[in-house]
C-alpha cells in the first residue's frame, strides 16, 4: 500500500508508487497527515526552492527537472491550514444517511400463510383458457384429492417461505373462514409482539379485491365467498406488518391499504395525539399485478409465478431462460431439475447460480433504489430483503406477460437494467455444462418438481450414484467467471480515473445521497470537483467477501475503494459491508491483516459508534494484538508495520473514546503497556496515535491514571514535549490534558474536570506536587513554540489545573495586580507598604519548618511561572491561542475580583491603575518583572527576566495591568466587572457567552486609535466564554442564593459582614486551603469505590471536585467561609479539537496522489506551466547575468539606469521585496501595512494589516516558497514572526490568510534606537535566523517548528544585519557599533563566534553574501562605508566609500553589482543619490539615480527601528532593481542589455 504516493506495497497484490519515507521525517503534506520532508526535496538537480545555485552541494544541468520529484514548501501542509482543527466537509459532501437499521426497524418474527384456492372450483369472476396454468407451490393439485393437494401445497408454501429465513415460524392458514382468518392473524400479532407479521395472501381460489378493498374468503361450510375488509385485517394485525397480495387486481388491496392506513394515522394522532410506532402508512406490500390487471395463465408457468418468484426464484428464472433462449442442446425443464448441486453451497452448480442471483439483485437495487430505501428494505431483515431481491426477477418476468408487479413504498422500474444481461450470461454459462454433468448419471427421480424441494431433501452437491461408464472420468464443472469478471471491471474503475475528481454532471458522486443529480440550474453555480459516481460492482464486492479464492483480491479492492474519502466509506457501510468484515477479524490468516486494519481505521474514522460492535464481538483483541507484536529483524510479521501499527493505535483510542467498556477492555488486552512501549518508535504516526491512545484509554479513569503515574507516563510524555514532528508534541499535550481532567469526548458540552482523579497510591501532598510539576514542566517546554496548534494544545492543559487549583491562581494574579501597579506608580522596590511581599512572607512563616516552606515557596513560585506564561500566551500572535488564553486569564481575574482580596484595606483593586510611567503607548510591550526573588518576599520569581505586560494587544486580559480606559474598549463583560470595582457600577446578569472579542476590520482604513487586525486564519475557531454569563447557578446547602445582579459587594454583605477582620496571608492561605479541600474530596470519592465518569450536561464529576463551589468548604475550617467563584460561570477546562483533527488522516486518500500531482487536474498543469516558466526565466536571467557587470561593445560599464516603471504607494515604502519569478512587488510601511503590487500594471493586488503592536515597526521582509507561488514571512519589533498567505487574487480567489505566528525573540531589549527584529531566510535548508535588539540569535527550523539553538552574539549592542550561507552551517551579523561576528552553528551556543571584524566604526545597515564567490561576503555602514571580507581572512580585502554617507545597500545575488543610497539630511536632501557600483571596479559608477525631493525630510526617522528615509532591493532573477522614497514612490530600473555578449 502507498500513502500520499510514498508508500510501498501493505499487502499482497498492492503496487508501489514512490519510496518508503524515512523515519526521521515529521512533516505532513498539504493533504493530509503523512510525512514528508521539504528540506530534503530537490525541485531541481542544481537549485533552490527559489533557483538560486548552491555552490559545493548540486550540480547538473537547469533543464533536468524529474516530474516524479515533488515540491514541498515550507508552512503549507495541513497543520497550517487548520491548526489543529477539523476541516468542515467540502460543499459536494452527500447527506450521510444513516447506513444502520433504525431502531424500530424490520424485525419479522412470525408469518401468516393465508391461502384461499378451493381446489377443483372456480371463482365466478375468472375464466380459464385451456391448457392454463395449474402449478401451485410446484403441485398439480389435480394429480390427488383436493384436501391432500391443499396440505401439500401449504406445506411446500411453507418449505419455500423457509427457504429464504428459516428461523421465523410460518403458520399456513388453508381455506380460511372470516373467522378463522381473524383468529390467525390476532393470533399471529400476540406471538410477534412488537415485531413484524408476514401475512401472505393467495386469492387464486376466490373472487378478485373489489374495488372498495375487500378480500374474500369461506364461509365455515364453503358455501359462500365472505368478504373482508383490508381495513378489517389492519385492525386484526395492527403495526408492523409485511403483505403479500398474490391475486387477480391485487392493486385494488393495495391502495386501499394506504387510504385505511393514513386514515387510521390520523386518527391516532387526532385522539391520542401521536401517530402509531410505526404508522401503518409504514406498513410493506408486494402487490402480483395492478388493479385492473389479470394474473398470466400461460400453461408453462405456475398459477402462483408471482410467488414462485418471490419464494424459488432459481427455480422460475431458469424455467424462463429456456423458454426464452434457444439453446443447441435440446435442455428440457427435467434436465434443469437434475442440475447438480445445493443453493447453499456456493461451490457447487446451483449454489453458484443462487449467489450470482443474489450479487446481481442487490446490485440492480443499489444502483436504482436510492440509499434510505436500500437500507430499509435491503439491510433491515433478511426475510424482507430476500423478498424485495427475488421481486425485481417478479417483475422481469411478469411484465412480459402484460403483468405489473409492484410494491409500497414504490419503487422504480428495474426489468430493463442492463445487469440482467450478465445473469441470463451467467445462467447460459452453467447450463451450457448440464447435459456433461448429467452424462454419466443416472436420472433422478423423486416426488419434488423444483430445484428448491431438491435441495432440501439431497444437500449432496453430486449425485451418488455410481456412473454409468466407469472408465470415463467425470465431468469437472467450470465456474463461472461472473466474480472475476467483476472484480476486474471493479479495479479497473478504480486504475483507470474512477477515484479522480471530476465536474459535477450525470457521472459525478449525487451531492444530496440520491441517485439522482442537481439540477442544471445548481450546477453551474458550483465550479469545484467532486468525485466521480461510485461504481455499480461495489455490493458485488461484498458477496465475493464470501468466497476463498476471491477475499483477499476483493479486499485489497475494497480497501482501495474506501480509501477515497468518508464518502465512500459511507457508501460501504450502506451497502452492508460491516457485517462481513466483522466476521474477517475471526480469520487467522495473516495475509488478511494489512487490509483488515486499513479498512477498519477507515470505518472508524467515519463512523466512530463502531466502537460498541467491536466491542461486542470482541474485535478489538485483534487489534491489540497486532499493536502488541514485538518487531523482529529478521522477519516482518506485517508489512509496514509502524504504519500499521498506528492504524490499530487509532482504532483502540476510537474503540476507548468516551466509551467506559472499551477502555477496560483495552486495559485487559495491555493495549496502554503496548501503546507506552511505542511512544519511543522512530515512526512519528506511531508515537503520535500511542499518545492518543493513551490519552483516551485514562481518559476518566481513576484506575488505569494509578497506573501510568506508576509507570512514570507523564513524565514519559513530557519527554515527548521536545520530538521534532509538531503533531507528536501536540498529542502528548493532549494524552497530559486528559490525564489532569480534559475531557477527550467528541460531545462539545463535555468539558471535563477533577484533575488526575484520586490517585489513592500517592500521599496528598505528592498528588499535589506532581499535578503542577507536569502543568510547569509542559509550560516550560512549549511555551516557545513555534507551532500555534502545539500552543493551544498547551492551553488546555494549563485549563485543567486552572480549574482545580484556582485558589493559587488568583493569588498569583492577586501578586501580579499588585506588583505591576507599584511598577507604574515608581514606587521604590523595598518600601514598607509592599503588600505582597509582606503577605507572601506571612504566608510561608505559618509553615514553621524550613524544608516545608522551601516547599511551598518552590510550589507558588511553580504556579506563578504558569500564570506568566498563561499571560504570555493571551497576547499570542496567533488569534485563536490568544483568544483561548484570555479565556482562561479572564475566568481567574473574575474569580480574583469576587475574591476577599477586594475587601482588603490594602488592596488596590478597586481603584483604576496607572497608565505607563512615560504616559504613553511605548514600544516595551515586555514589561519589567517584579522582583519577588528577594531575602525579603522569598515570593516566586517570574519564569523570565522580562514578563509580559498586557496592553501589547487590545484583549480584555490586559485588566490586570491596564487602566480602565483601555479595558472599556474590550468586552463588555470585563470592562463592566472593572467599573464595577471602580464606580460602583453592577455585574450584568447575562450575555453571549461565546463570542470572540471584536477587533476592528483589518481591510478598512486604519485607526491611529485602534491596533489593527491582521488577516485570520484559514480556519479560526477561536470562541471567547466570557465568565460572567452562565447557566442558573444551582443552591447549595447552608448559603444564601446569589441575588439576580450579583456584584462583589452584595455577596460580601451576605456572606461576610466583617469585611477587615483578616490580612491578605489570611485571605492566601484561605484559598490555597480551599484547593487542598477540592483535592480531599476528589480523593475521597474515589476512596469510596465511586467511579466517577462525566455526568451530562457540562460534562462535570459529580463529586464535589467538579464543582466551581467546593461545597466541602462550608463544613471545614477553612477561614472566610470561601465559597470561590460561586457567581462565575464554569467554563474550565477548555475543549481540544486535536484529536478530531488526527482522525482526518485516516479520513483522506493514502493510495493516490493528491488532486494538485494528479496529471491533467488544473493544480498540476498550474505547476507544470509554472515550472517551465521559472526554468526559461531562470536560463534567461543567467545568460543576462553573464554581461550585466560587463563592458558594452564600446568598452563602457553597462548602464543601470533604464526606467522600468514606477508604482505610486500611499505611505512611506520602508521595506521592499520583489518576487523571483512573479511581477510581485511587496512593500511596508513604517508601521504594519503590506502592499502587494503587480509591478508590470502598476496595480495594487492587495492590502492587509501585519498585526504587530502600535510603536513598532516591520522590520523585516521576506518572500518565501517562492518556486510554487509564494509566501510573505515579516518579522516585527515585537519579535513576532508572522507569515501569510493568498495574497495572488490572481491565484487564490480567497481573502489574505495568517499561515503561522509565532515569536521569533521572546526576549526583545528596550533600547532608545533598536533595529527591532532581523530575519534571515534559508530556503533549501528551511532555516530562520532571527535577531536584533537581543543578545541572541535565535535559528528556527521550520521543518519541525521548533527552535534549534539560542546563539550568543557576544555583543552589548543590537543586531542590525543578518545573512546566513546556502549549504553551509556559517552565519554573519552586523552590529550597531560597527563590529561584525561570524556565526558557525555547528559549535555550541556560548562558542559559535568563530570570527569578528571591527573595521566599521557605526551602525552596520547590511551585510549580503558575494554574488561570486562563497567565501566573501560585503558589508554597509552608516558612515559609507562598503567593503568586501574574505571569510578565511581578518581584514577586509575591499572598499568603498559613500562621502555623504549611507542609507541603504543591496547587492544583485547573480551578478557583480551592487547598490548604494546616499544618507538624506535637511541640508542635502536635493542632491541624496542611488548608485550602483561594479564589484570589479572600485571607481566607475553604472548608475546614479537621483530622488529629487521637492521638500525635506522630516527630523525624525520614520521610525525608531528604521534608521534611513528611503528603501533599496535587487531582484533576485531579473537584472532590475527597486528604490523606495519619501515621496511614496517605488522607482524600478534595469539594466541596458545587448543581444550579443562584447
Amino acid at each position: 500500500m502507498f500513502y500520499n504516493g510514498h508508500r510501498t506495497d501493505a499487502w499482497p497484490g498492492g503496487h508501489a508508487n514512490g519510496s518508503d519515507r524515512d523515519s526521521s521525517e515529521t512533516e505532513r503534506d498539504y493533504r493530509s497527515t503523512s510525512q514528508s520532508d521539504p528540506s530534503s526535496s530537490q525541485t531541481r538537480n542544481d537549485l533552490d526552492l527559489n533557483g538560486f545555485h548552491e555552490p559545493g552541494l548540486r550540480g547538473g544541468s537547469v533543464a533536468t527537472l524529474p516530474e516524479s520529484s515533488p515540491i514541498l514548501p515550507y508552512w503549507s501542509v495541513k497543520r497550517h491550514l487548520t491548526c489543529g482543527n477539523p476541516t468542515p466537509p467540502p460543499p459536494w459532501a452527500p447527506r450521510m444517511t444513516p447506513w444502520r437499521a433504525s431502531p424500530a426497524k424490520l424485525k419479522t418474527s412470525n408469518a401468516a400463510l393465508v391461502l384461499c384456492l378451493n381446489i377443483d372450483v372456480d371463482p365466478p369472476d375468472v375464466v380459464k383458457t385451456n391448457p392454463c396454468a395449474v402449478l401451485e407451490c410446484w403441485v398439480d393439485p389435480h394429480t390427488m384429492p383436493s384436501y391432500k393437494a391443499l396440505e401439500v401445497i401449504g406445506t411446500n408454501l411453507q418449505h419455500q417461505f423457509e427457504g429464504l429465513s428459516p428461523k421465523i415460524p410460518y403458520k399456513p392458514i388453508l381455506d380460511p373462514s372470516s373467522d378463522d382468518l381473524k383468529s390467525n392473524c390476532e393470533k399471529a400479532r400476540k406471538m410477534a409482539g412488537d415485531d413484524t407479521v408476514l401475512f401472505y395472501y393467495n386469492g387464486h381460489g376466490v373472487p378478485k379485491p373489489t374495488p372498495s378493498g375487500e378480500l374474500w374468503c369461506f364461509n365455515t361450510t364453503y358455501t359462500q365467498y365472505i368478504p373482508v375488509s383490508i381495513s378489517d385485517v389492519q385492525a386484526h394485525l395492527k403495526t408492523p406488518c409485511v403483505y403479500i397480495w398474490d391475486c387477480s387486481a391485487a392493486g385494488h388491496l393495495l391502495n386501499n391499504f394506504i387510504t385505511f392506513a393514513k386514515r387510521r394515522d390520523d386518527e391516532a394522532n387526532m385522539h391520542h395525539g401521536g401517530y402509531p410506532d410505526p404508522p401503518y402508512s409504514d406498513s410493506i406490500q408486494l402487490a402480483a399485478c395492478l388493479a385492473d390487471e389479470q394474473l398470466p395463465s400461460c400453461p408453462e408457468l405456475p398459477a402462483d409465478l408471482f410467488t414462485s418468484c418471490l419464494t424459488s426464484p432459481i427455480d422460475i428464472a431458469l424455467r424462463y431462460f429456456i423458454m426464452n433462449h434457444q439453446l443447441p442442446l435440446n435442455l428440457t425443464a427435467d434436465m434443469v431439475l437434475q442440475l447438480p448441486g445445493d443453493l447453499k453451497d456456493r461451490r457447487t452448480p446451483l449454489g453458484e447460480l443462487n449467489w450470482i442471483f443474489t450479487a446481481i439483485t442487490d446490485t440492480i437495487a443499489w444502483t436504482t433504489f436510492s440509499r434510505e430505501v436500500f437500507t430499509r428494505l435491503y439491510r433491515s431483515d433478511l426475510l424482507v430483503a430476500s423478498l424485495f431481491r427475488n421481486f425485481l426477477l417478479a417483475e422481469r418476468i411478469m411484465k412480459d406477460y402484460h403483468c405489473t408487479p409492484h410494491t409500497c413504498p414504490p419503487l422504480p422500474a428495474t426489468n430493463t437494467h442492463p445487469l440482467w444481461a450478465s445473469w441470463d450470461l451467467a445462467v447460459d454459462a452453467c447450463l451450457r455444462q448440464l447435459p456433461e454433468l448429467l452424462k454419466n448419471t443416472k436420472p433422478q427421480t423423486g416426488t419434488f418438481t423444483s430445484l428448491t424441494s431438491k435441495g432440501r431433501r439431497a444437500r449432496d452437491p453430486l449425485p451418488k450414484d455410481p456412473p454409468l461408464n466407469p472408465s470415463e472420468k467425470p465431468y469437472v464443472y467450470i465456474p463461472s467467471r461472473f466474480f472475476a469478471d467483476q472484480l476486474t471491471a471493479f479495479e479497473v474503475w478504480i486504475s483507470r480515473g474512477g477515484s479522480a475528481l471530476t465536474r459535477r454532471g450525470p457521472m459525478s458522486l449525487p451531492s444530496n445521497g440520491d441517485q439522482y443529480p442537481l439540477p442544471a440550474a445548481e450546477v453551474s453555480q458550483e465550479h469545484h470537483l467532486v468525485p466521480r459516481k461510485p461504481p455499480d460492482q461495489l455490493p458485488i464486492v461484498l458477496q465475493v467477501l464470501l468466497s476463498q479464492p476471491h477475499r483477499l483480491r476483493a479486499l485489497i479492492l475494497l480497501s482501495q475503494f474506501v480509501d477515497l474519502g468518508p464518502w465512500a466509506v459511507h457508501l460501504a457501510l450502506t451497502i452492508g459491508i460491516f457485517p462481513y468484515i466483522s466476521r474477517l477479524l475471526q480469520a487467522t490468516g495473516q495475509d488478511l491483516r494489512p487490509v483488515l486494519i486499513f479498512i477498519w481505521a477507515r470505518i472508524l474514522a467515519v463512523d466512530p459508534t463502531c466502537q460498541v460492535d467491536l466491542y461486542n464481538n470482541q474485535g478489538y483483541k485483534y487489534f491489540a494484538n497486532v499493536l502488541a507484536i514485538q518487531e523482529d529483524p529478521r522477519q516482518t510479521a506485517i508489512p509496514n508495520s509502524s504504519e500499521h501499527k498506528a492504524m490499530c493505535a487509532f482504532i483502540l483510542s476510537a474503540i476507548a473514546r468516551d466509551y467506559p467498556l472499551g477502555q477496560n477492555a483495552c486495559w485487559r488486552e495491555r493495549v496502554f503497556d503496548s501503546c507506552f512501549e511505542r511512544l519511543d518508535e522512530s515512526d512519528f504516526l506511531l508515537r503520535q496515535w500511542s499518545a492518543l491512545c493513551i490519552a483516551q484509554v485514562w481518559d476518566s479513569n481513576d484506575d488505569i491514571r494509578v497506573y501510568g503515574v506508576d509507570r512514570g507516563t507523564q513524565d514519559k510524555l513530557i519527554a515527548l514535549l521536545n520530538d521534532d514532528s509538531c503533531e507528536v508534541r501536540a498529542a502528548a499535550l493532549y494524552a497530559l490534558g486528559t490525564f489532569l481532567g480534559a475531557s477527550g469526548s467528541a460531545d462539545e458540552t463535555k468539558l471535563g474536570g477533577g484533575g488526575s482523579g484520586t490517585m489513592y497510591q500517592l500521599v496528598e501532598r505528592i498528588h499535589f506536587r506532581m499535578e503542577v510539576a507536569v502543568v510547569t514542566g509542559a509550560a516550560l517546554a512549549i511555551k516557545e513554540d513555534a507551532s500555534p496548534m502545539v500552543r493551544k494544545e498547551l492551553l488546555v492543559l494549563i485549563s485543567c489545573l486552572v480549574k482545580e487549583w484556582r485558589g493559587y491562581f488568583i493569588v498569583c494574579a492577586w501578586i501580579y495586580w499588585e506588583e505591576e501597579r507599584r511598577r507604574r506608580e515608581g514606587s521604590p522596590a523595598h518600601e514598607d507598604d509592599n503588600i505582597t511581599a509582606q503577605a507572601v512572607t506571612e504566608w510561608l512563616d505559618d509553615f514553621g519548618e524550613d524544608d516545608f516552606r522551601e516547599e511551598n515557596r518552590v510550589l507558588l513560585s511553580s504556579f506563578f511561572t504558569i500564570f506568566s506564561v498563561l499571560l504570555e500566551l493571551s497576547v499570542d500572535p496567533y488569534q485563536e491561542v490568544a483568544t483561548n488564553a484570555q479565556t482562561v486569564v479572564d475566568y481567574i481575574t473574575a474569580l480574583l475580583l469576587e475574591s476577599p482580596f477586594t475587601r482588603l484595606d490594602s488592596t488596590s483593586l478597586n481603584r483604576p491603575p496607572p497608565g505607563n510611567p512615560d504616559g504613553q503607548h511605548s514600544a516595551d510591550h515586555r514589561a519589567r518583572a517584579p522582583s519577588l526573588q528577594s531575602t525579603h518576599t522569598v515570593a516566586p520569581p517570574s519564569p523570565n527576566p522580562a514578563r509580559p505586560a498586557i496592553q501589547r494587544s487590545e484583549t480584555m486580559t490586559g485588566s490586570i495591568s491596564s487602566g480602565v480606559t483601555n479595558t472599556l474598549r474590550r468586552t463588555s463583560s470585563f470592562a463592566t466587572a472593572l467599573k464595577n470595582l471602580a464606580g460602583g457600577i453592577a455585574f450584568p446578569t447575562s450575555e453571549d457567552g461565546r463570542s470572540s472579542p471584536r477587533l476592528g476590520n483589518g481591510t478598512g482604513p486604519r485607526d491611529t486609535g485602534e491596533a489593527s487586525r491582521p488577516p485570520s486564519p484559514n480556519l479560526n475557531y477561536a470562541q471567547y466564554t466570557s465568565p460572567y454569563s452562565r447557566p442558573p447557578t444551582p443552591t447549595y446547602p447552608s448559603q444564601v442564593p446569589p441575588s439576580p445582579h450579583p456584584s462583589v459587594y452584595s455577596t460580601a454583605e451576605v456572606q461576610h459582614p466583617q469585611v477587615n477582620d483578616f490580612l491578605p496571608s489570611d485571605v492566601m492561605g484561605a484559598l490555597m486551603e480551599e484547593d487542598l479541600e477540592r483535592l480531599r474530596a476528589r480523593r475521597r470519592a474515589g476512596g469510596h469505590g465511586k467511579r466517577q465518569h462525566h455526568a451530562p450536561g457540562m460534562g462535570e464529576m459529580s463529586s464535589p471536585s467538579g464543582s466551581t463551589f467546593s461545597m466541602d468548604s462550608t463544613n471545614s475550617s477553612v477561614i472566610l467561609g470561601l465559597g470561590t467563584g460561586v457567581g462565575i460561570r464554569d467554563v474550565l477546562p477548555l475543549k481540544s479539537r486535536f484529536y478530531d483533527w488526527c482522525v482526518e488522516y485516516f479520513k483522506e486518500p493514502q493510495m493516490r496522489q493528491p488532486e494538485a500531482d494528479e496529471p491533467g487536474s488544473e493544480q498540476y498543469n498550474y505547476q507544470v506551466w509554472r515550472q517551465k516558466r521559472n526554468e526559461q526565466i531562470i536560463s534567461e536571467t543567467e545568460e543576462q547575468a553573464k554581461i550585466a557587470d560587463k563592458q558594452d561593445r564600446n568598452g563602457e560599464p553597462r548602464k543601470w539606469d533604464r526606467p522600468v516603471t514606477s508604482v505610486h504607494t500611499n505611505h512611506f515604502p520602508a521595506h521592499i521585496a520583489l518576487h523571483a519569478y512573479d511581477p510581485h512587488l511587496v512593500v511596508t510601511d513604517e508601521h504594519d501595512t503590506i502592499t502587494v503590487y503587480d509591478w508590470t500594471t502598476r496595480r495594487r493586488l492587495t492590502q492587509f494589516y501585519n498585526g504587530n503592536p502600535r510603536g513598532t515597526s516591520i522590520t523585516s521582509l521576506h518572500l518565501i516558497n517562492q518556486d510554487v507561488g509564494g509566501m510573505i514571512l515579516t518579522g516585527a519589533a515585537d519579535g513576532v514572526v508572522r507569515l501569510f498567505r493568498n495574497y495572488d487574487p490572481a491565484v487564490s480567489s480567497g481573502s489574505v490568510q495568517m499561515v503561522s505566528s509565532f515569536r521569533g525573540l521572546n526576549e526583545v531589549l528596550k533600547v532608545k534606537r533598536g533595529s527591532g527584529v532581523v530575519t534571515s531566510w534559508k530556503q533549501s535548508g528551511g532555516l530562520l535566523l532571527v535577531g536584533g535588539d537581543s543578545r541572541i540569535v535565535r535559528v528556527w527550523d521550520a521543518h519541525t517548528e521548533s527552535q534549534l539553538m539560542d546563539i550568543d552574539t557576544n555583543c552589548d549592542s543590537p543586531l542590525t544585519a543578518l545573512y546566513s550561507q546556502e549549504g553551509t552551517s556559517i552565519s554573519v551579523a552586523g552590529f550597531a557599533d560597527g563590529t561584525i561576528h561570524v556565526f558557525d552553528r555547528r559549535l555550541e551556543e556560548e562558542d559559535a563566534v568563530v570570527r569578528r571584524y571591527t573595521q566599521h566604526s557605526s551602525w552596520v545597515q547590511s551585510v549580503k553574501k558575494h554574488p561570486l564567490d562563497m567565501n566573501k561576503f560585503l558589508s554597509a555602514s552608516l558612515e559609507g562605508e562598503v567593503r568586501v571580507w574574505d571569510l578565511r581572512k581578518s581584514e577586509s580585502v575591499k572598499k568603498w566609500e559613500i562621502h555623504q554617507g549611507l542609507s541603504v545597500f543591496d547587492i544583485h545575488e547573480q551578478t557583480g553589482i551592487f547598490a548604494v543610497s546616499s544618507a538624506i539630511s535637511p541640508t542635502n536632501y536635493r542632491t541624496q543619490r542611488t548608485m550602483l557600483y561594479p564589484l570589479s571596479n572600485y571607481t566607475s559608477t553604472v548608475s546614479s539615480l537621483s530622488t529629487s525631493l521637492v521638500n525635506p525630510p522630516p527630523r525624525e526617522f520614520p521610525s525608531t527601528f528604521i534608521p534611513r528615509y528611503n528603501s533599496l532591493a535587487f531582484h533576485p532573477r531579473e537584472m532590475i532593481y527597486a528604490v523606495g522614497s519619501l515621496d511614496n514612490t517605488v522607482r524600478l530600473l534595469g539594466c541596458k542589455l545587448t543581444s550579443q555578449q562584447p
